[in-house]
């Protein structure tokens, strides 16, 4: 049935009278004579008859009016809806990112957007760089914040801030610049504790053994929040991002020194080229990319610095 007829037909059983239902809907009335006409053809019933006052709806017509009373209230409250979330802060999405980034990442936004935006509901997708690079494109995750990711024609990429992976340990321990034999000492006294599955931790292990530099004892781990817990615990030095390192410890751990390998980190910020960018949409970029800004200097001292 075409939504225009039941709201003519609808108008026809308020009022009782054809001539004021087009007066009052704007229409010819032969056009709401034809809409009638079609609704009683498609439903095989007749819906109104005519009396000297106007028409009279039939017990089939009256139900059909009632019905149409739902229908179009559903239609509008839907109608608002939909425009709502075209044009409001009103909205559902998923940021996806590691879970070593988004511990240092997501806990002051999400206080901060949750408070602010009521209505914009987050989730959180937790994952590595590739998987949430992957689960952008799948349209899984509306907003992706991944280290070093390769570019892809379906995904615009902004960079939200920059990290170094890099030979981390306790502040009570650091080497003092410029001393190399300490340097030396503290790194041979080992183990080196790093996650094994990351690729800048791999490299800086073969930049070390190349330097001559790398400890007999090594600990592979299965993450970086795994090696950051063991390095605080004083087994030994670790390989971390200096961000991971330094967030809920700052001043604990310290880059160990300024001469050894460090790898960059460009953290960027992912999404579909052809998302649909509703009001809330935009809300939530902009506030990412906001608080990524908000924590784009490095800090000062920790692992967070270089500067011995």
């Amino acid at each position: 049935m075409d939504l225009v007829h039941l709201r003519y037909f609808r108008a026809i059983a308020d009022v009782g009278n054809l001539t004021a239902a087009a007066r009052k809907l704007g229409v010819a009335q032969p056009t709401l004579t034809a809409a009638v006409k079609k609704l009683e053809d498609h439903l095989d019933s007749k819906l109104l008859l005519r009396n000297p006052r106007g028409v009279t709806v039939t017990p089939t017509g009256a139900a059909l009016a009632n019905a149409a009373s739902q229908i179009l209230a559903m239609v509008d409250e839907t109608e608002q809806r939909i425009r709502g979330l075209e044009c409001e802060d009103v909205g559902r999405f998923v940021i996806g990112c590691h879970e070593s980034l988004g511990a240092y990442f997501l806990p002051a936004f999400m206080r901060s957007f949750l408070d602010e935006a009521s209505s914009i509901e987050i989730v959180v997708w937790n994952g590595t760089s590739a998987d949430v690079r992957q689960a952008v494109i799948d349209r899984e995750v509306h907003f992706g914040l991944v280290v070093n990711p390769l570019p892809h024609d379906e995904l615009v990429m902004v960079q939200a801030f920059v990290d170094a992976v890099a030979v981390v340990g306790r502040a009570d321990g650091a080497a003092r610049p410029g001393n190399r034999k300490e340097l030396e000492a503290r790194l041979r006294e080992g183990p080196l504790v790093y996650a094994s599955r990351v690729d800048q931790c791999r490299q800086i292990v073969d930049s070390l053994a190349g330097l001559d530099l790398l400890p007999e004892r090594l600990v592979t781990t299965g993450d970086l929040e795994l090696t950051k817990s063991l390095v605080l615990a004083g087994v030994g030095v670790g390989i971390l991002p200096r961000r991971v390192a330094d967030y809920g410890h700052a001043g604990v751990l310290r880059v160990l020194h300024p001469s050894l390998p460090q790898i960059p980190d460009r953290i960027m910020m992912c999404f579909r080229v052809d998302a649909h960018r509703t009001a809330a949409w935009q809300r939530t970029k902009a506030a990412l990319l906001s608080h990524a800004e908000r924590i784009a200097p490095i800090p000062a001292g920790s692992a967070g610095s270089s500067d011995e």
